[in-house]
């Protein structure tokens, strides 16, 4: 019988050096996919490469030999000794493999709890074996029910909800206090990576027009070219500021960018219309005095990483229901992955039968010659009715949906009793 196979390694057993020197390039993943498939005992394979994991799922009649040509493969095709990273590798068969494969397109193993990306990029390595024709059966099985489970935790449970990461937080606040995001002016001062995923989160809430403020400049005209949004020069901040509902900073600046007395005099202009600052940097770049003004307020990181921490907390409980979504998709997978070798274990077991059978009546019907055809076509009959009774027993246990039997144990010993492999 064939065995589902999984080995990797992930941000929980490597550190990022290491991680680094084992990660594919998306055409190296292609390349290496090539090489796996022309290892003879891998029959299917799907190699899955992030910054935060390598991962080759694989299927093989001979598990054993699998698992340490693909640790060698690992090992040839990075030019790295095997003795720098075996440590951090874990292997998983059957079962094991199955539930880890459900909990990583769920999210339950990635590095921040319920992120959305993972699916997507399971997706893009199922679709990379399947052009590559690496893949068969059971992966295209597995991956498919991987998929279905993925959706469901994310709709019957809130494994995905509410904010993780700061760039995302600081959206959902600006979400929580205007009801809707939609048509409302963003200033975004600094051009960094937050800034970017900020802006992803905004266009994703139908914002209105973003403005993009960068010391240098050209760095800003870049991210704004890329969202469609407005580059201002460090000078118009202020000005800008008289229009604009939110603010959201993230420079690397030592000193406040924005100080109270200069909002003071916007607020005036803005007829003390509501002005939210979310300040995401580190040292802070938004003076929190301003937080005395009227209709002026202030959130900074620590405010962020409350709401994270509880959001993350409230994600930890939904985990369960997720756990409990996975563990019965693992049980389904097991009984189709069982009775899929069934029909073939019973067919081979009653074609071995009925040659043996009928080898020793063709025996026997040589040395009785002299016996009418009636007599033989009766013989015959005889054989067929006594294996069907001694075949009842074996095909009503293999095909036995009863929870107390370990079906796949069956199977197997079936096989190797009757040597149907041979």
């Amino acid at each position: 019988m064939q065995d589902i196979v999984l080995i990797g390694l992930n941000h929980n057993t490597a550190p990022v050096e290491l991680r680094e020197c084992i990660a594919f390039s998306e055409g190296d993943a292609r390349a290496a996919l090539a090489h796996l498939a022309d290892i003879p005992v891998l029959d299917e394979v799907m190699l899955l490469s992030t910054c935060n994991r390598v991962e080759v799922l694989l299927v093989s009649k001979k598990p054993d030999d699998a698992i340490q040509e693909t640790k060698r493969f690992l090992s040839r095709f990075n030019d790295l000794p095997l003795e720098r990273f075996d440590a951090s590798l874990y292997v998983f068969r059957g079962d094991e493999a199955v539930g880890h494969v459900f909990r990583v397109a769920s999210s339950l193993d990635s590095m921040v709890l319920g992120e959305p990306q993972i699916l997507g990029q399971i997706k893009s390595a199922y679709q990379t074996a399947t052009l590559a024709k690496t893949s068969g059966v059971l992966l295209n099985r597995l991956l498919h029910r991987t998929f279905f489970v993925a959706k469901r935790v994310r709709s019957e449970t809130g494994i995905g909800g509410n904010a993780v990461s700061i760039s995302y937080a600081a959206i959902e606040l600006g979400r929580k206090i205007f009801d809707s995001l939609k048509d409302k002016k963003v200033l975004l001062v600094g051009a960094g990576e937050m800034a970017e995923l900020a802006v992803e989160h905004l266009i994703r809430h139908k914002a209105g027009d973003i403005y993009v403020a960068n010391r240098t400049f050209e760095r800003g005209v870049n991210l704004a070219k890329k969202f469609n949004g407005r580059p201002i020069r460090f000078e118009e901040i202020l000005d800008t500021l008289r229009h604009v509902d939110i603010i959201i900073s993230s420079t690397g600046s030592a000193d406040f960018i924005i100080r109270k007395k200069q909002v003071k005099v916007v607020m005036k202009q803005r007829r003390n219309s509501p002005l939210f600052f979310i300040d995401i940097a580190v040292p802070r770049d938004i003076d929190p005095d301003i937080n005395r003004l009227n209709n002026a307020y202030v959130y900074d990181i620590d405010d962020l990483k409350g709401v994270i921490e509880e959001n993350l907390e409230d994600r930890r409980k939904e985990a369960a229901k997720a756990e409990r979504i996975i563990d019965e998709a693992v049980i389904r997978f097991r009984e189709w992955y069982e009775n899929l070798n069934v029909i073939p274990t019973i067919v081979a077991l009653r074609g071995k039968m009925e040659t043996i059978a009928g080898a020793e009546l063709e025996k026997t019907m040589q040395a009785l010659r002299h016996l009418p055809e009636t007599d033989r076509v009766a013989m015959a009959r005889m054989m067929q009715a006594t294996l069907n009774k001694i075949m009842h027993n074996p095909t009503q246990l293999l095909k036995s949906d009863s929870p107390h039997i370990n079906k796949s144990a069956y199977l197997d010993f079936t096989r190797r009793l009757f040597k149907l492999d041979e």
